[in-house]
């Protein structure tokens, strides 16, 4: 058996499915915000949960949010999480009617330790693997742990050769 690469077994999500699944997601989480249903504010995850977020505020009518910078990433190599930029401290407090959104959750070390500095928010993704489950509160897609997902903003439209001939 041969090792896959990323794209043999890849998950492509468009601007449309991203926009249907993000406001999946926000009708989820209608309703359940510790203040009579509702959130204090909603934090992206920033780069990938920026798009999801603004839907989300959006769909729910939340006006304010905020970012978190985390990085993780170095291309397709997954690294140790670090934060390069945290919310306001006042807004964020413990958590409490926050709401945290991001793109996916993968091996769950984002979240984890974001949930470690805002143990009461509630952690919401459009998407999560296997391995990163037990840390998102709410999320739509489950695919599988080597599952490579190709979100809109990673992607452009391009001609493809087909598989078989060239005519």
């Amino acid at each position: 058996m041969t090792d896959r690469l990323p794209h043999e077994k890849g998950f492509h999500v468009s601007w449309d499915q991203m926009h249907r699944d993000a406001r999946a997601l926000a009708w989820r989480l209608d309703g359940h915000g510790p203040d009579d249903g509702a959130w204090k504010a909603v934090v992206a995850i920033t780069r990938g949960g920026m798009a999801p977020a603004m839907i989300v505020s959006r769909e729910l009518d939340i006006r304010t949010v905020d970012t978190i910078s985390v990085k993780s990433y170095d291309h397709q190599n997954q690294s140790a999480a670090k934060v390069l930029k945290s919310p306001d401290k006042q807004l964020m407090g413990d958590g409490t009617g926050i709401l945290v959104v991001d793109d996916l959750v993968d091996s769950g070390r984002t979240l984890e330790l974001v949930r470690d500095a805002y143990p009461n928010a509630h952690f919401a993704t459009v998407y999560a693997k296997p391995k990163g489950r037990p840390m998102v509160d709410t999320f739509i897609t489950e695919v599988s742990q080597d599952t490579w997902i190709f979100f809109p903003w990673d992607m452009a439209l391009q001609y493809v050769e087909p598989y078989r001939g060239t005519d």
